[in-house]
């Protein structure tokens, strides 16, 4: 009797343990390290000096000067006030060991040395009925230090394939301030949209959005924006070439019409030819 009431209590115990580890499974899949990054490549000066390629200063470039300067607002977000958090999270593909919490809860976690600042990342993903829920914590060590807090948070499809994300501004002042959508065409992120949604500031409902497509101009942007110095919001057209550089903008309140206006591969002015 008493081995038997023994093997019972064995077996009732690898059930219980071999359906604990069952119900654990298996962590959520990561949302691509490129969700949170759109390409400005083609707006960007590429000489060390500042100056812009040879051969090109003798001819106007104020159509890609025009796409430029609207894009790259946005680029400053992410590379000054979101840095620490956007390298942050790109880095949490190379710290692919979660942990198992609980509640369909895991964890990465690890330290995240950026401008010889050292921070503490700690990301959660919860597995739920529909989706993933993401937030990622981040603290601060030495001086101008912080306690964690919670940086960025979203959700993504169970597969990965797409996804939202919304950004705080910092642990001094931590109001939502940016949102991204994102989502996966084929093997990489084919669609990336800012929008800034802080309240209080002129720039609110501010959006660009960044897609991949087919065809010669196989980039593109749909910007709308505040003018701080028109005050009043511009929207604006982009669609150029990611191999031969060349490309077009179109925007009514910034050139008085509705047609494209072109830049040739040495991003200088060129009249455009008929779609």
């Amino acid at each position: 009797m008493k081995r038997y009431i023994f093997v019972l209590f064995t077996l009732l115990a690898l059930t219980v343990f071999s359906g604990c580890k069952k119900d654990k499974g298996e962590p959520p899949v990561l949302p691509p390290a490129g969700s949170m990054t759109m390409d400005f490549s083609n707006f960007e000066v590429k000489t060390k000096d500042g100056s812009l390629p040879s051969g090109v200063k003798a001819n106007p470039i104020t159509n890609w000067q025009f796409a430029a300067g609207t894009a790259l607002i946005w680029k400053a977000i992410i590379a000054t006030t979101l840095a620490v958090p956007v390298y942050s999270f790109q880095l949490v593909h190379q710290n692919n060991t979660p942990v198992y919490l609980d509640d369909n809860t895991w964890q990465w976690k690890y330290s995240v040395s950026l401008l010889n600042v050292t921070y503490s990342a700690r990301l959660t993903g919860q597995i739920l009925a529909d989706n993933v829920r993401w937030k990622m914590f981040i603290s601060r060590e030495g001086a101008g230090g912080f306690e964690e807090f919670l940086w960025f948070e979203g959700i993504s499809e169970k597969d990965g394939s797409q996804g939202q994300w919304t950004f705080y501004e910092s642990h001094l002042e931590k109001v939502p301030v940016l949102q991204i959508d994102w989502a996966v065409t084929g093997n990489k992120v084919g669609q990336v949209k800012y929008t800034y949604i802080k309240t209080g500031n002129p720039f609110k409902d501010s959006y660009i959005k960044f897609g991949l497509v087919t065809g010669e101009l196989d980039a593109f942007y749909e910007i709308h924006i505040y003018n701080t110095t028109s005050l009043q919001f511009y929207d604006v057209d982009v669609q150029w070439s990611t191999t031969n550089h060349n490309g077009r903008v179109r925007c009514q309140a910034q050139f008085g019409d509705t047609d494209w206006h072109c830049w040739d591969s040495h991003f200088s002015n060129v009249s455009c030819t008929k779609d």
